[in-house]
């Protein structure tokens, strides 16, 4: 098979010791398939988005490298300093860092951190922050440098949340009722972060430079400038002729062409993303009744068997994705590579089939059984090329045992209604998740009570691993935690509600000259701030500019 993945790829640790404060000056350009949709964390919703906001805005806390969302003992000091919990584990007190300061001068202060939490919970801003704050029922300033939050209920993540909270100038906030997203603040933001605001010129480009009394210490560069290149052409075009430092997103189809270009680092990294074939457990005509085939757990398992997802993954991606066992993702605390789904074994998925009376019909080779077909049809998203190659993929392989599988391609507007409808049999399905587990909660725990199940889209139900989700988002301790969500990864993986396909890597596109430390799959661009540029490899632009 031909290899997609040139043998210079980099793996993280090569990107160069960012543990060593390296030298001020230099300017990253980051070139951006799209432009950022708002500056403030409240507004935001996309990734661009958020990117400005986390290089503007310091959070109270911030979680480590590790990602751990159980308890704080993974979490590190930003604007708060430290923190102290109250006996019976409801409240956190938190005392804020006497040397932070908000680009104007001012200092952070208690009410700035309601005033944040006020914004994110504000309906008319539409942050998707509000339901991980939904457990916090008070946020209570005590002085200028000591803020109270008071939770409705123990859980384990309770810091996690916590770390939500971004505080916002209360000073600079509209006080006449008027928008957020129309107000000059928002144009115009004053952070406490790394970085502070320059300019704005809309879908065209982003300037930052770094705050030279940050209290954290100064960021090693002097400026990080975004640009907008919509077609990616363009934004590798960039980054080929040095007009860019960071592609974020860099093609299997263009990696070979990196090689022509010795001033750039490809680096590998692990995603928050991963794919799916979801069984539906009700009738696609009439969700009232049950699926006339996938009720059946011997027949998911027959077509677990069938499917050689190793040999579809690698065809599709050769290296650049993992082959996925659960809806679990490698960045992930809870991520368990013990856990394995029904292994590929073509024999033994014909040999359930026959037991389950579905026998070959010689005349076109699929499957029948008291006259019906052993066919059904899946549902595609048009945008994925992705997904439509393992489509096809899964097809033949179902058809080599006597299943038909057809494939129907939608638009995305059409895929989403169809999906969410529940309007199918099959469903080529996509999660981005995040560092905390308790997305598991919407997405495969079972539709009986409010909050659970929202997006589970083949309505499967399993007492066995709701119970092992809540208990490990109930348990305060990690060990625990990782144990309990194992039994749930497990669990699922024998039940066989789904066929969990690939989890992809990402490879971004870097200059050389830069030195860059892990690259964080919850937001690289969390330690640009830690980002420096080699003395001896600078750029024209890399000259300081004047203030």
């Amino acid at each position: 098979m031909r290899r997609l993945v040139p043998a210079f790829l980099l793996a993280l640790a090569a990107c160069g010791d960012a543990s060593v404060r390296g030298p001020l000056g230099g300017t990253v350009v980051v070139a951006t398939a799209a432009d950022a949709d708002a500056l403030l964390p409240p507004l935001v919703r996309s990734s661009q988005g958020r990117m400005a906001a986390e290089l503007l805005f310091d959070r109270l806390v911030e979680i480590g490298p590790s990602l751990n969302t159980i308890g704080d003992a993974d979490f590190q000091p930003r604007l708060a300093s430290s923190w102290t919990w109250s006996a019976d584990s409801l409240s956190i007190a938190f005392e804020l860092d006497p040397d932070a300061r908000w680009h104007d001068g001012r200092p952070v202060v208690a009410a700035d951190v309601e005033a944040g939490y006020r914004a994110l919970m504000d309906s008319t801003n539409g942050s998707s922050a509000r339901a991980e704050l939904a457990d916090i029922v008070e946020v209570t300033p005590d002085g200028e440098r000591r803020v109270s939050l008071r939770f409705r209920a123990r859980s384990s993540e309770q810091f996690y949340a916590a770390s939500m909270i971004v505080p916002l100038p209360a000073h600079l906030l509209p006080t006449d009722g008027a928008p957020l997203s129309t107000s000059a603040f928002a144009r115009n933001p004053i952070g406490s972060g790394p970085f502070r605001f320059v300019a704005w010129e809309p879908l065209e480009r982003l300037e930052f430079a770094a705050v030279d009394d940050y209290y954290r210490g100064r960021a090693r560069l002097d400026r990080v400038i975004v640009t907008v290149s919509p077609e990616p052409a363009t934004g590798l075009a960039k980054l080929w002729a040095e007009e860019a430092d960071v592609w974020e997103l860099v093609p299997a189809g263009d990696l070979a062409e990196a090689a022509k270009h010795p001033h750039v680092r490809l680096v590998l990294a692990n995603s928050f993303d991963y794919t799916y074939v979801a069984f539906n457990f009700r009738d696609a005509r009439n969700r009232e009744r049950p699926h006339p085939l996938f009720t059946d757990a011997a027949l998911r398992r027959a077509i677990a068997h069938a499917v050689d997802r190793e040999q579809a993954v690698r065809a599709v991606f050769d290296t650049l994705a993992f082959v996925a066992d659960a809806p679990m993702v490698h960045a992930q605390f809870t991520f368990d590579s013990t856990v394995r789904a029904v292994p590929h074994d073509r024999a033994r998925a014909a040999a359930i089939l026959d037991s389950l009376g579905w026998r070959v019909d010689p005349r076109d080779g699929i499957r029948r059984k008291d006259g019906r077909r052993l066919a059904f049809s899946a549902l595609v998203p048009g945008s994925s090329r992705n997904r439509e190659r393992m489509a096809v993929t899964l097809q033949e392989q179902l058809r080599q045992v006597g299943i038909a599988m057809e494939l129907e391609r939608t638009e995305n507007r059409t895929f989403t209604q169809k999906r969410e409808a529940g309007q199918f049999d099959v469903v080529f399905g996509g999660w981005l998740t995040v560092p905390s587990p308790r997305t598991l909660v919407g997405t495969w725990m079972s539709a009986t009570k409010p909050g659970q199940g929202t997006r589970n889209d083949g309505r499967w139900e399993n007492a066995e691993f709701d119970a092992a989700v809540s208990a490990g988002l109930s348990t305060m301790n990690r060990d625990d935690a990782k144990r309990a969500f194992s039994r749930a990864y497990q669990t699922i993986a024998d039940d066989v509600p789904a066929l969990f396909l690939y989890e992809p890597r990402i490879v971004a596109g870097v200059h050389r000259r830069l030195t860059v430390p892990a690259w964080r799959p919850d937001g690289w661009w969390r330690t640009l701030h830690e980002w420096s540029v080699d003395p001896a490899q600078r750029l024209p632009r890399d000259a300081r500019p004047a203030n």
